[in-house]
């Protein structure tokens, strides 16, 4: 067949949002490809890569859905994650080549008094082996050719960690944290905070923002499904966690057409007061898109949903 006779594909219009439970190998972008041809998707984008080594959640966004996949960038997230304590890699996980072996010897008590130290605000030094890019190449390319560079800390926060198994040499925590947050070198840290080193035997993400880990299908249970999109959850999913503003007929065309409406001044209209932020906005059960409630109750439009304005 020649390159003039091959058909072009025709994707449909997909909206909405697929929580996938990510399998060990599979790298997130892999993961999106698949998904969107088995969905006959048109546009497509994840909400954060996850390691090839790591399991769980990856919310992947369809449609008009990648309009609010930031915001999910933004969120906090919650791993489950089991750090080998006395063995330090150079990619500080499974994948990496072993630098050193060192003796455990670290009590429960121990333990706990060093999670303690990286609770809250902490300063993280990005690895070598990241995504982050100087100069145009990420790190992890230098890193390959035996180059190391010097890395600026930053500043992440750690909401929770949690001891949640002890068998050594392997240290179960449960950890919920700010984005840029890097879990391998959180075990690191921890590791050399102990005086034994460590680096990370597994990790799943369980939670992005409001969305958990209960709601995820699995790659096989989607390869397998006789309707696939039915198994995406609504746009509006991604956007759970701010309140709703529901607006009149009229208020909902001026809110398409861009205008900032003074809600205060509308008795039909139930404002989440006192609240200032961002908001979902809908007429009845069509969700128009975001907007943020401003002082004195103005609404000001965000991003809006393609298929409310037409």
């Amino acid at each position: 067949m020649t390159q003039q006779q091959k058909v072009k594909r025709v994707r449909d219009l997909v909206d909405g949002v697929l929580l996938l439970d990510k399998p060990v190998g599979l790298s997130s972008n892999d993961a999106l490809i698949k998904a969107k041809r088995i969905l006959n998707a048109k546009k497509a984008g994840h909400t954060g890569t996850l390691d090839p080594f790591a399991t769980g959640l990856l919310p992947l966004c369809f449609g008009e859905a990648t309009k609010f996949s930031q915001d999910l960038l933004e969120a906090d997230k919650t791993y489950v994650t089991t750090v080998h304590l006395g063995v330090r890699t150079d990619t500080g996980d499974t994948e990496g080549q072993v630098l050193e072996t060192l003796p455990v010897d670290v009590t429960v008590e121990q333990i706990e008094a060093v999670l303690a130290r990286f609770r809250g605000p902490i300063a993280q030094v990005p690895p070598m082996y990241s995504a982050l890019k100087r100069d145009g190449k990420p790190l992890y390319e230098y890193a390959r050719a035996g180059v190391v560079l010097e890395r600026e800390a930053r500043n992440v926060t750690i909401h929770k960690l949690e001891l949640v198994k002890y068998a050594a040499p392997f240290l179960q925590l449960e950890v919920t944290c700010s984005k840029g947050t890097y879990i391998r070198v959180l075990g690191e840290d921890i590791g050399a905070a102990l005086g034994c080193g460590a680096h990370l035997n597994a990790l799943r993400r369980t939670g992005v923002g409001a969305l958990r880990a209960e709601q995820m299908i699995t790659a096989e249970q989607l390869v397998a499904h006789a309707a696939p999109l039915t198994l995406l959850s609504p746009v509006d999913a991604l956007l759970s966690s701010f309140p709703g503003v529901d607006l009149t007929p009229e208020l909902a065309k001026r809110f398409l057409q861009g205008q900032r409406l003074p809600l205060g001044k509308e008795p039909e209209v139930v404002t989440p007061a006192p609240y200032e932020g961002r908001v979902r906005v809908y007429e009845g059960q069509r969700l128009l898109g975001t907007g943020v409630l401003g002082e004195w109750a103005i609404l000001a439009p965000e991003r809006l949903i393609a298929a409310a304005q037409s």
